[in-house]
């Protein structure tokens, strides 16, 4: 094989990549989630290459009581340029992958990343003034709040809990880049070592390293820590009383990344009971009695006991190791569950 050339598999790679990259041209590229106690259905804003979709006209009704600018597609250059970058993109990936030639191939990369780059710090650039430049005169104002919606994942404004992620387009795209870089490392290396072995560097191996990356890329990017209980400050997402004793406390972590935050177990269920929120691939954490630290329910034992007196009458303790227990189970006699034991109580 020439040595200027790509590898066949690596080729096809990239033909394929650039005819991903025009379905982006048609998909929504990111959303963001709105929901609150007045949404429990929730709302959607669906950015496109070139225009808005989603709940638009809602948001903005929303948005002018706090002054927030409403958005119109006319008003984001971006809308304009956006369809050409990607459009350019895909048609150099496709000129690429049929040239078959290293250098452009590694031209391609470079760019790639570097326009993936830019597009991000200027969707960034957008969502602070978005968030910041807000109508002096609004009715609704909150000295000192900003509206900034996330970059990516979950953050709180006001009653409203804003979820921001890739669409369908955003992760092809993303994954098209993942994949571009993978090709471009491996032959990177091909070319600076020409004692390599080709038969280590089968497709198959490309490909369990490139779904690799994927897969570490969107664990790093979706994975979220229990915030800590900050008593006097933080609010039961249940009962809504001040959280002002956290040894009893507990939290829930939704697959979305949000939190949901409780000064009792009884809470906990009661939350679980009303259907508040779906329960697929949530994490849930409760505090240790005698550590006050929020730790994974898994493992953990719970006392149950009517001397605990905890704020909402649920009377359980939770402990991450027996002894912890069996130190305050000789001052508060009582029943030892488990998390699946406690869940069966509702």
């Amino acid at each position: 094989m020439n040595e200027k050339q790509l590898q066949g598999w690596v080729r096809m790679i990239v033909i394929a990549s650039g005819l991903d990259l025009l379905g982006v041209l048609f998909l929504p590229v990111w959303s963001i989630e709105l929901s609150a106690p007045q949404y429990p259905e929730g709302l959607v804003l669906l950015i496109y290459a070139n225009k808005l979709g989603g709940s638009v006209d809602i948001i903005n009704g929303l948005n002018h009581y706090i002054g927030m600018k409403t958005l119109h597609a006319e008003d984001f250059m971006e809308f304009t340029v956006l369809p050409y970058i990607i459009g350019v993109l895909a048609a150099f990936t496709l000129i690429t992958g049929f040239l078959n030639r290293k250098k452009i191939f590694f031209a391609l990369v470079i760019l790639f990343i570097a326009t993936s780059f830019l597009t991000m710090a200027d969707f960034w650039r957008w969502e602070y003034n978005y968030g910041h430049d807000l109508n002096p005169d609004a009715a609704i104002k909150v000295p000192g709040m900003a509206y900034q919606p996330p970059l990516i994942g979950y953050k709180q404004l006001l009653n409203f809990s804003a979820y921001s992620m890739p669409a369908a387009g955003g992760w092809i795209f993303i994954a098209v880049g993942v994949l571009l870089a993978a090709c471009g490392v491996y032959e990177f290396i091909r070319s600076k070592q020409k004692n390599i072995s080709i038969q280590n560097y089968k497709p198959g191996n490309m490909v369990t390293i490139s779904l690799l990356l994927i897969f570490i890329s969107s664990l790093v990017s979706c994975s979220v820590n229990p915030q800590p209980l900050q008593p006097g400050k933080d609010s039961c997402d249940y009962c809504r009383m001040t959280i002002s004793d956290t040894r009893f406390g507990g939290e829930i972590i939704t697959a979305k990344g949000k939190a949901y935050k409780f000064d009792d177990i009884h809470c906990i269920l009661s939350f679980l009971k009303a259907g508040s929120i779906d329960t697929t691939g949530n994490s849930f954490y409760l505090v240790d009695f005698t550590s006050h630290e929020l730790q994974p329910v898994a493992g953990m034992y719970i006392l149950k006991s009517d001397s605990l007196r905890s704020p909402m009458q649920g009377n359980m303790a939770a402990f991450t190791t027996k002894e912890k227990l069996a130190e305050v189970q000789k001052k508060f006699s009582g029943d030892i569950l488990t998390w699946n034991d406690v869940l069966h109580m509702q």
